[in-house]
Order: structure tokens, then C-alpha cells, then sequence
């Protein structure tokens, strides 16, 4: 009988910044980061900054949906929910992250955001789909069946 292969993701930790290879079939075993050993949660968005987002979009095996956002924006807040259940729903196949519009301007511009909410699917660093504004779970669930 031949294995199943093993899906990974490379992730931020939240804490110390370092770059982890998670294996998403153990997510149940609570994957902690190889520096600081603090917890790795796949199952909630994960922020993400311009040193590590094109890492996370060519090092994950799963589609990426990536939430470009502001917290000052109402449409933003309003689609936080949906965001939040397809991560917690999806964990271990799809990988969702957040990245600060504000903050982070250059990876902003360099996808062309004009208007927040925008959430992109991304499968093995390639745009698969987009969305603009607020989404329900059907729309981002459309825009991820692209993926391979």
C-alpha cells in the first residue's frame, strides 16, 4: 500500500518571526516552531510580512488564500468572520493568511490591491482567483475550487 503524500506548509511563527515547514496531516499533534517552541495555529489566519510572504506562497503544497486588509476597514471587519470559519474548516488543506494593506504597502501594490477587502487564492505561487469586497463562505470556497 503506498503512503499518502505528505502535504506542507512553511509558515511565520507569530512569536519570532523564524520560518517553519509544518506537516499539515499532524496538525492535531500541535505543531510548535523549530526556534522559539511556542504554538504554530493554522487554524485561525496567520499575518504575514513582505520578508516571508513569497516563502509561504512558494514553500505551501495546499492553496494559500491570502486576506489583504486594514483594520479601519468596515468591509474588512464584516468578512473577518467568514475568513476565521473557512481557516478553522479547512485547516490542513487550505493555508489562509492576513497581510496588513497599511503596513505593508509593497506587497500591496505589487498585486495591484485597490480596493479591501481583496482576498487571492495562490497554488503553488500562482494567482488562482480573486475576490473584491466582502465575500460569503460560497465565494471564497469558488474562488479556492481552482486550485489543483
Amino acid at each position: 500500500m503506498k503512503a499518502a503524500a505528505m502535504m506542507q506548509a512553511t509558515v511565520p511563527c507569530p512569536f519570532c518571526a523564524t520560518l517553519n515547514r509544518v506537516d499539515l496531516g499532524r496538525l492535531d499533534a500541535g505543531p510548535k516552531c523549530g526556534s522559539c517552541k511556542r504554538p504554530l495555529h493554522l487554524d485561525r489566519p496567520v499575518k504575514v510580512g513582505p520578508e516571508a510572504f513569497d516563502a509561504v506562497l512558494t514553500g505551501s503544497d495546499v492553496p494559500v488564500l491570502v486576506d489583504f486588509y486594514a483594520d479601519w476597514c468596515g468591509p474588512c471587519r464584516m468578512v473577518a468572520p467568514v475568513v476565521d470559519e473557512l481557516a478553522f474548516a479547512k485547516a490542513g488543506d487550505v493555508l489562509v493568511i492576513k497581510v496588513d494593506t497599511d503596513q505593508h504597502t509593497g506587497v500591496t501594490q505589487r498585486f495591484g490591491i485597490r480596493g479591501i477587502p481583496t482576498l487571492i487564492a495562490f497554488q503553488k505561487g500562482k494567482e488562482i482567483g480573486r475576490h473584491v469586497g466582502v465575500a460569503t463562505r460560497a465565494q471564497l470556497d469558488a474562488v479556492l475550487s481552482r486550485a489543483r
